[in-house]
């Protein structure tokens, strides 16, 4: 039976029309296939599509594609693969990775409930250019090309909030690159942290956490630094009283002083995409 972190998502590496299609690999996977969908009156992100959404649209966004349930570690989509589907997250936290030339993972981004993946390859017809890894139990809506086109073309309001998101998330990774080129190591690193926080986090005693499990790897990616310096740095802010780290795990213990060190304003700033762009 496959471990949890190679299980693929049944039914989206070769998605067919009524049934789940899974492979000699994936067949140890406890996934249930839902026709039934959630009330939509739940509050989705900030900045998520569906949020971006009137409700009737959204109502109408959430009755489209197969839910499907997912598991913490399971594959939603798959670097290279073809596929003319989209996912939309209806109860999710995922990873978005790449891989790199020497075999390693860089961690590109954090979606969460409300948000779309995958959308820019099904509208464009092109091959995958990143992994999207669940990291915790869910649901997912699997969107396919017939039942999306007409969805856009219905509800052409719906087009303009994705391409409103879209635009975001550009704005974020060219946001990313300015602080690289502005910051140091250990600012940039704060930054990530305190916004991580902000947008995932829950309040525990004391502090509060990120909300998602990164490894340090995944923080220097994100941060755009070494590794080394990334530990070198999450030391010195262990050692001042700032956060506590565990495996995988950070709880941010001031908020406030890891602010001034990100150099970011007092105001709460979020750092997922589109949050502050509404």
């Amino acid at each position: 039976m496959p471990t949890a972190s190679t299980t693929m998502v049944p039914g989206l590496m070769q998605p067919q029309p009524g049934r789940i299609v899974m492979s000699h690999g994936e067949r140890g996977a406890d996934m249930r296939q839902h026709q039934e969908h959630p009330q939509t009156s739940s509050q989705w992100p900030p900045g998520s599509l569906l949020n971006c959404l009137a409700p009737p649209v959204r109502a109408a966004l959430l009755s489209i594609g197969t839910a499907i349930e997912v598991e913490a570690g399971d594959r939603i989509l798959r670097e290279g693969d073809e596929g003319s589907h989209m996912v939309l997250l209806r109860r999710a936290l995922t990873k978005v990775t790449v891989n790199l030339a020497d075999g390693r993972q860089a961690l590109l981004a954090i979606r969460v409930s409300g948000d779309v993946v995958g959308e820019i390859s099904a509208l464009a017809g092109t091959s995958r250019t990143a992994t999207v890894t669940s990291c915790s139990n869910g649901m997912i809506n699997v969107i396919h090309r017939r039942d999306w086109y007409p969805f856009l073309q219905n509800h052409p309001e719906a087009a303009l909030a994705l391409a409103g998101t879209t635009a975001a998330r550009f704005r974020w990774a060219n946001q990313r690159r300015v602080d690289f080129a502005s910051y140091p190591a250990k600012v940039r690193l704060a930054r990530v942290l305190a916004e991580l926080s902000a947008t995932h986090g829950e309040p525990v005693p004391g502090g509060r956490t990120l909300g998602v499990m990164l490894t340090q790897t995944e923080l220097a990616t994100l941060s755009g630094a070494a590794e080394p310096t990334v530990e070198k740095a999450l030391r010195e802010l262990r050692q001042a009283g700032t956060l506590e780290t565990g495996y995988r795990q950070i709880t941010i213990r001031d908020l406030a002083a890891l602010r001034r060190i990100g150099r970011l304003p007092n105001a709460r700033q979020e750092w997922r995409v589109g949050r502050s762009e509404r």
